[in-house]
């Protein structure tokens, strides 16, 4: 078995990792870049990176952001950042934009949706594409928030696509989980699983405005009496529902101030010392699991056995089940 030898601290990385401390906004950049490269030399450096940087970590507020596309996520997301602009925070925005299945490009769109959050010198956003990873949210969203806390941001924001399996996603890496509906009521009740209602912390029903203010209220009223039977997330703590316009800003301070109250409760109980740490455990496994599967794929002997074994597996000729496992047993990773 290959046993890696520790390599000693590259100079750049330590540079790197001084000016993103510093608060250097192309530093940053470049630091995001890297932890979301897939390179095995920038994996490498990332892992220094972020053990240089991990020690600036851990003082912001981490709050996720999910629902269907069209519930009007850019939108509440640059109002709630203004607002807190406004109020001396620093904010950070990653956003994960969908990903083509074919080319694997991202549409990048979120600085164009966001203009004026863009302009903000206290904000920063970064676009990254999801890169087909289940859930929509990027695979190295995690190590971005951990640079961007570094740089000083104190309330981190992540917005995920709001498909598939994004809403445990987003969860399992922030302090508070804000899910975006549209006015709808029971139509729109009817469409939101359970297992995604048992891990709201805030519910904001967006464009409360105009011919939908009164649709809005009513579906606040349904959600509220939804949440009230499920058992919620954290002990003691009950989650809420908040009506809002993005558009006229209305709400918006309420949405902050019920975050805020959030993180206190877990804060001061000592929960969310506990949240972190088991997030941190699983991202390892994550880890684990992503770079065994990477590493599985590069083995020469794999190569060597995937161009009869995946036919035989599409041809019916031989499980799937016990594919793996003569990959597995003929890889040494």
């Amino acid at each position: 078995m290959n046993r890696s030898v520790t390599a000693e601290p590259d100079p750049d990385t330590t540079a790197l990792a001084a000016q993103v401390r510093a608060g250097e906004r192309r530093a940053l950049a470049q630091a995001i870049t890297l932890v979301e490269s897939t390179r095995p030399d920038h994996r490498a450096r990332t892992a220094q990176l972020l053990d240089e940087l991990l020690p600036s970590t851990g003082n912001a507020a981490r709050i996720g952001v999910s629902g269907a596309p069209g519930v009007g996520k850019s939108l509440f997301i640059e109002s709630l950042g203004l607002h807190l602009t406004s109020l001396g925070h620093r904010v950070a925005v990653l956003a994960v934009d969908p990903s083509s299945i074919r080319s694997g490009g991202s549409i990048l769109g979120d600085k164009t949706r966001m203009e004026s959050l863009a302009r903000d010198p206290n904000a920063y956003i970064r676009p990254s594409p999801s890169g087909g990873t289940l859930g929509g949210v990027a695979r190295r969203t995690r190590e971005a928030m951990l640079v961007a806390e570094a740089a000083g941001f104190d309330v981190v924001i992540v917005e995920t696509v709001g498909v598939g399996q994004s809403e445990t996603d987003v969860d399992q890496m922030v302090d508070v989980f804000v899910l975006l509906v549209s006015p709808g009521g029971g139509d729109e009740l009817q469409g939101i699983k359970r297992g995604v209602m048992e891990l709201v912390d805030v519910l904001v029903v967006t464009k409360a405005d105009g011919e939908l203010r009164n649709a809005a209220h009513q579906a606040a009223g349904d959600y509220r009496h939804a949440l009230h039977m499920i058992r919620p997330k954290h002990k003691g703590i009950e989650p809420d529902v908040v009506v809002t316009s993005a558009l006229q800003g209305d709400g918006i301070d309420q949405v902050w101030t019920l975050i805020t109250a959030h993180a206190k409760t877990l804060r001061d109980s000592g929960a969310l010392t506990s949240l972190r740490a088991e997030q941190a455990k699983a991202w390892l496994w994550n880890e684990i699991r992503e770079g065994l599967l990477d590493r599985l794929k590069a083995n020469e002997r794999v190569q060597e056995l995937l161009p009869t074994v995946e036919p035989a597996v599409a041809e019916g000729r031989l499980s799937p089940t016990s594919a793996a496992q003569r990959l597995l047993n003929e890889s040494d990773v």
